[in-house]
């Protein structure tokens, strides 16, 4: 199943001569996107060679073990092929995981959208605790996060709320949050001790460039409005906010937070963008979901991921079966522990279709 990775070296030399061309460099995209390529291929060229020179060793001992006469050598050569298939067996596992396939957008960006679900007040409760989660996990990684829009409810609940998460890598950790997140506690305006089911949805984006999409501007349509800020208060006495609308599709998104209204168009038209292609994501995703999947999971938002139960102190991710009772400390934002149980479930998956493709 190595075949492909004979001229490996000769691609990586080949990449660093390009990534020292001029040429190349007045381009700073191409020059990322040539970059993070040669960053994902250099470990695979080295466990590659690792695992050539094992196995050639390995063989050159047997030929040696054929012709030995002395005692002596013969167990030192032994000693020796066993080491190196051992090399070599445990050189192969590592190129097996290094190729599994990589999703393209894992090092982008993202844009996560949380809603209110069933449940009134409670849910925007709910939303506002993840809203607030996903913000100390994000400081915690180190990554910076940019709030785009924000609609409050009820008890200082959130109907809806749209921020960016900024740095790299953020969408190969957030993604696996896409779906219906329920939690299941006793309200604090409940007298009776009566537990509660609220849901909230949560979708993760990665975040579109002007290369992913192309957008139409025939096909959208522009209004301006007053602003108002959190829980409804006027906060602007200018028509800056704005509501692009997606003639097409129907998609939405409006933008407040700036008290210009050319920014808050810039980045209306952005989250449109990162919108249709995930749309077209997700299109590719239905079309491919019997070989390959972008997310543990079927990946149908509408899907029941998460239940956060408060009697029992635990969380549960349904699509792994997974547990964890912590779960004040999981809505401050330590959720690690779910997230690479989620990509080590996603990485065997994916692995396993390259080892049946080889077999």
């Amino acid at each position: 199943m190595f075949e492909s990775l004979e001229h490996i070296e000769s691609q990586l030399r080949e990449m660093e001569q390009q990534l020292a061309d001029p040429v190349l460099l007045a381009d700073m995209d191409a020059w990322r996107k040539v970059n993070r390529e040669y960053v994902e291929r250099k470990p695979i060229a080295k466990a590659y060679q690792e695992y050539t020179k094992a196995l050639n060793t390995a063989k050159e001992d047997r030929e040696m073990l054929k012709e030995a006469q002395d005692a002596d050598m013969e167990a030192m050569l032994k000693a020796d092929l066993d080491e190196q298939e051992d090399i070599a067996q445990k050189k192969e596992e590592e190129l097996k995981l290094l190729l599994v396939p990589k999703d393209p957008n894992d090092y982008k960006n993202v844009i996560v959208e949380i809603r209110a679900g069933a449940g009134g007040d409670e849910a925007g409760l709910f939303a506002g605790d993840l809203y607030r989660m996903y913000h100390m996990y994000a400081e915690k990684e180190g990554y910076t996060t940019e709030e785009l829009d924000r609609t409050e409810q009820g008890i200082g609940g959130i109907k809806e709320a749209t921020f960016m998460v900024k740095g790299e890598g953020a969408y190969s950790r957030l993604k696996y949050e896409s779906g219906v997140h329920r939690v299941q506690r006793v309200p604090e305006t409940e007298s009776s001790g009566r537990i509660h089911t609220s849901t909230a949805t949560v979708a993760v984006l990665p975040e579109a460039e002007d290369v992913d999409v192309q957008l139409n501007l025939n096909d959208v349509r522009i209004d301006v409005y007053r602003s108002s800020g959190h829980g409804g208060q006027c906060v602007n006495t200018t028509d800056s906010a704005v509501r692009v609308t997606h003639i097409p599709t129907g998609i939405v998104v409006a933008i407040q937070d700036e008290k210009s209204q050319l920014k808050n168009k810039e980045k209306a038209l952005h989250i449109l963008k990162t919108k249709l292609y995930d749309l077209e994501l997700e299109k590719q995703n239905q079309e491919i979901a019997s070989a390959r999947q972008s997310q543990v999971g079927s990946g149908d938002r509408s899907e029941r991921i998460r239940t956060y139960n408060f009697p029992q102190g635990r969380i549960t991710d349904h699509r792994i079966n997974r547990t964890i009772y912590q779960i004040h400390e999981f809505l401050d934002g330590d959720i690690g522990e779910m997230i690479e149980a989620l990509q080590t479930e996603d990485q065997m998956k994916k692995l396993a279709l390259v080892t049946d493709r080889a077999e």
